[in-house]
């Protein structure tokens, strides 16, 4: 590309922690940013409830990249926009999308949380807005169908699983690996209350299948009375850790359990898991089942019964059947994964199709 370096603007609200977008967004920047033809900038838009926390500062500062923090539908975020080549927006927000088209900027939209629709303005002008984008990308084909509403995607609208730091562990061999392994906040819906009544009640051996719950919320002391209460041996409960111990309790496990019934949008667990070498056992909620992808275990969600069949089922695998279901799921991954410099072309593409013609 000749000329100066495009600049691409990348715009996401934020609470101010570190969750699944800012993780998302930083990565994205990160790979766009080794292409010597475009600079990066990352703004952080604050929600209304926006309270910075040390864990994103200090991935920020990490990272090395140019972000900044602005308030909604200010003089400063007009400006940013208006100094922009292009504009990749994180989900429908009406004052940045208004402004990028405003100025006349390629706008792409990555599309991450699933709407429940409704007749309110708010939920009408966020979906009005998806229309101001030159390019949509849905983290997947369930968050796109709330938002669509039809089974064949609009024109200018594709499915592209979301880009994330993954470990940089190598699998572990089969015959090192053991038991179940729940990881996420211990909060409603998460389904951990209904896999702590299917481990109960499938009588496995908790010394060849223990239960490793790992993370911490709301639910502690709930689970953790229900365990006593039950007498639940084989049931570990470490608490919060770091991304590199996270991946290794991953690794050593024989299969993650991600068992929601909140209309998940997608599931970085299942990708994180199938990257270590792992099957899943999985509710068919929301955009889950494609993150887990087609080699996984799935019931329905909220099914204690459904899934202590799982867990019994994944238990009687022997180890061909097992070492067959955990590579297909792991080499399977690399098809379904962009790379960041699939983005890097997305916006070179987007700005050379928009450009005013000699």
């Amino acid at each position: 590309m000749p000329g100066s370096p495009i600049l691409v603007l990348i715009v996401s609200p934020c609470m101010g922690g570190y969750g699944g977008l800012e993780s998302f967004v930083l990565a994205v920047a990160d790979g766009v940013a080794a292409d010597p033809n475009i600079r990066v900038k990352i703004i952080f838009k604050k929600t209304r409830d926006f309270l910075p926390q040390d864990h994103l500062l200090n991935k920020i500062e990490l990272s090395g990249l140019q972000v900044s923090f602005c308030s909604r539908s200010s003089l400063e975020l007009w400006r940013e926009i208006q100094s922009a080549d292009l504009v990749h927006l994180q989900n429908p927000c009406p004052d940045v999308a208004t402004m990028a088209r405003l100025a006349g900027k390629p706008l792409l939209i990555n599309i991450i949380n699933h709407t429940k629709g409704g007749g309110r303005l708010h939920q009408r002008l966020w979906k009005l807005c998806l229309h101001l984008a030159h390019q949509r990308f849905y983290i997947s084909n369930f968050v796109r169908k709330t938002w669509e509403l039809s089974e064949t995607p609009w024109k200018n609208s594709q499915v592209i699983f979301p880009i994330c730091k993954l470990s940089d562990l190598d699998p572990l061999p089969f015959g090192e690996r053991t038991g179940f392994l729940f990881l996420a906040r211990w909060v409603e819906n998460k389904g951990l209350d209904t896999l702590v009544e299917a481990y109960a009640n499938s009588g496995l051996d908790p010394d060849r299948w223990p239960l490793r719950l790992l993370g911490d919320g709301p639910l502690r002391s709930q689970i953790s009375a229900r365990v006593t209460e039950l007498g639940l041996k084989g049931v570990v409960m470490p608490g919060f850790m770091s991304e590199q111990e996270k991946a290794e309790w991953i690794r050593r496990s024989r299969f993650v359990v991600i068992p929601p019934n909140t209309s998940e949008d997608f599931g970085l667990v299942a990708i994180e898991a199938r990257r270590l070498g792992l099957p899943c056992l999985i509710t068919r909620d929301g955009g889950l089942p494609e993150a887990a992808g087609r080699y996984c275990l799935a019931c329905e969600p909220a099914d204690v019964n459904g899934l202590k069949r799982l867990l019994l089922q994944a238990a009687a695998m022997n180890e061909a059947e097992y070492i067959s279901l955990a590579s297909a799921a792991h080499q399977s991954l690399e098809d379904e994964l962009v790379k960041p410099e699939f983005y890097a072309q997305v916006y070179a593409n987007l700005i050379q199709a928009l450009s005013p013609k000699n």
